[in-house]
């Protein structure tokens, strides 16, 4: 063999083994305080890191591990959850404060390991004080380790926001103020692609022929967007960091927190460049010229100086991607069912004159000790969902079994439920059975007929329930909530206990987060309220229900 033979196998070799060895990728985030206009309709106090705003997406493979340093130069504690990440075996790193750690103290710093095994586009938040709704947020594309399951040329991303003219503590202040009208209106909101106003965005370029992966995630607080490529089809490849069977649809509606990857294959010529649209809306916001929807139209070039097609308008014709419509790509099938839970949605009126959102009429408020450290400490108790508190609204699941959640609204909202630490199997729609108007026409049952698509964010439409399903198969404490941060704070949110017998045996917190708790004075052990058995002296009382307000 000839000494350039034997270098060329030792190139490619080099080439190789380093698209296959798997990274630690470290990056530093210094929380603080931004005064900037990102809208161009004035300076408002947002939350960025190193002093930047929009904060610049991360991209990563899976095998890698990404090791997050926050400082938290905030006045506030301030935490990170990586939306979407099952965090198996790691529960403790998941992120939200007085749920799995303790908030990070103002001045001090912690780092986050996270050993990346799942590929998707997923995105990263603030997950204390509604942080993300002021900016601490960012996209987090996880590439496959080596040849991904579709194929495509290349990628783009395209991440939307919702922003406005106060701070969320100024927002949320007026929605818990019992002697302001209610609902409140906050103004209808900016729209930012890509970290900028909507109408200042960049053109994209395609070249004939060519397919392109366009990744869409929506980091908002409220909205909602559709995004549509007219003169193009899209095809649905992925929602929420799950592949799917390839979906022809003329559009994408993204709820808060949700992500979806579409395939475009680009024109045979470039006689003509055409324009997206990505519309930011929601369907409770009552229709304004030029403030809702704001309606954003970026251009798509295939050449200099060849001119545009017009975007189309929506009709009837418009399809639109269906979760109930999409299949996984692996096939599985819908799960056997070993228990069913029935979960009702909606906003009451509380004995403390404040309306206040709820899951089976309890309004979640966060522990003084966090649930996990609870799980953890408990013993034999932490099978009993009462020494989580009254407010957290605590139900213990067994390891491995399969759950069936039935989740009605029957009110007039949508609703953007997450569940940390699992996806959901989507297998059926249908009206809402609870308190729905005689006048309004009941929506049909649609169910999945196939392998069930699976996502970690799913909508409860107005008036309707949805039923989902997923294993108990990653022990460890995880939220479910509604994405949208008004009704997070209002107590749209509740707690799932995985397998505490199983999660004692298996993981252990580190030191370090525990010290978080040690600096602030908050106990590691004990129940709700840090105390023995049920004890809860020194946890505030739950407000009680008054009246359904809708």
């Amino acid at each position: 063999m000839s000494g350039f033979s034997i270098l060329c196998i030792i190139y490619f070799w080099l080439v190789y083994a380093h698209q296959t060895s798997a990274a630690r990728i470290s990056v530093y985030w210094d929380v603080g305080y931004v005064d900037i206009d990102r809208a161009g309709y004035g300076i408002v106090r947002g939350i960025g890191a190193n002093g930047a705003l929009p904060i610049p997406p991360i991209t990563i493979t899976v095998g890698d591990t990404l090791a997050l340093t926050v400082h938290n130069s905030l006045n506030v504690t301030t935490s990170i959850h990586v939306h979407g990440l099952f965090q198996k075996g790691t529960s403790y790193m998941d992120g939200p404060a007085s749920v799995t750690q303790c908030g990070i103290p103002p001045g001090d710093q912690f780092t986050y390991e996270y050993a990346i095994d799942q590929a998707g586009t997923f995105w990263l938040h603030g997950h204390d004080h509604h942080q993300n709704s002021d900016g601490l947020r960012t996209p987090l594309v996880i590439r496959d380790r080596g040849r991904p399951p579709i194929a495509y040329n290349e990628e783009m991303l395209f991440s939307f926001e919702d922003w406005y003219s106060e701070t969320f503590s100024e927002r949320a202040r007026i929605t818990l103020d019992p002697d302001l009208p209610f609902p409140p209106t906050h103004g209808y909101g900016y729209g930012l692609i890509n970290g900028i106003n909507g109408n200042l965005t960049k053109p994209i370029y395609f070249k004939p022929g060519r397919t392109y992966r366009l990744r869409l995630v929506n980091m908002s607080a409220t909205m909602w967007y559709q995004f549509s490529l007219p003169g193009h089809v899209l095809r649905v490849v992925e929602i929420d960091g799950e592949y799917t069977e390839p979906l022809e649809v003329d559009g994408v509606d993204i709820a808060p927190a949700q992500r979806y990857s579409v395939l475009v294959t680009a024109r045979p010529t470039k006689s003509f460049n055409y324009r997206y649209n990505a519309t930011m809306y929601a369907s409770f916001i009552p229709p304004a010229p030029g403030l809702a929807p704001r309606i954003f139209i970026g251009d798509l070039v295939y050449q200099k100086g060849a001119p545009f097609i017009q975007p189309s308008y929506y009709d009837d014709s418009f399809r639109w991607a269906n979760d109930i419509e999409l299949h996984a790509l692996d096939q599985a099938p819908a799960l056997p069912v070993d228990r069913s839970l029935r979960l009702a949605v909606g906003n009451n009126l509380y004995s403390n004159r404040q309306h206040l959102d709820h899951i089976n009429n309890i309004t979640y408020a966060p522990p003084i000790t966090p649930t996990l450290y609870t799980a953890l400490s408990m013993g034999d108790m932490a099978m009993d969902k009462r020494v989580y508190g009254p407010q957290t609204n605590a139900i213990i699941l067994k390891h491995n079994e399969v759950v069936e959640l039935v989740i009605h609204s029957p009110n007039t909202l949508p609703h953007p439920l997450h569940l940390h630490g699992h996806t959901f199997q989507i297998t059926e729609y249908g009206p809402a059975d609870l308190l729905v108007p005689n006048n309004r026409t009941l929506a049909p049952v649609v169910k999945n007929t196939g392998a069930p698509a699976r996502r970690d964010t799913l909508v409860i439409p107005p008036f309707q329930y949805i039923k989902v399903r997923f294993r108990a198969d990653n022990p460890g404490v995880w939220l479910l909530h509604c994405h949208m941060d008004i009704h997070f704070v209002l107590g749209m949110a509740m707690t799932f206990v995985e397998a505490p017998d199983v999660l004692q045996k298996t993981q252990t917190v580190p030191p370090e987060m525990l010290e978080l708790c040690a600096k602030q004075g908050i106990k590691t052990t004990g129940n709700a309220a840090g105390n023995q058995s049920l004890n809860f002296t020194g946890l505030p009382p739950a407000p009680i229900f008054v009246s359904v307000s809708r």
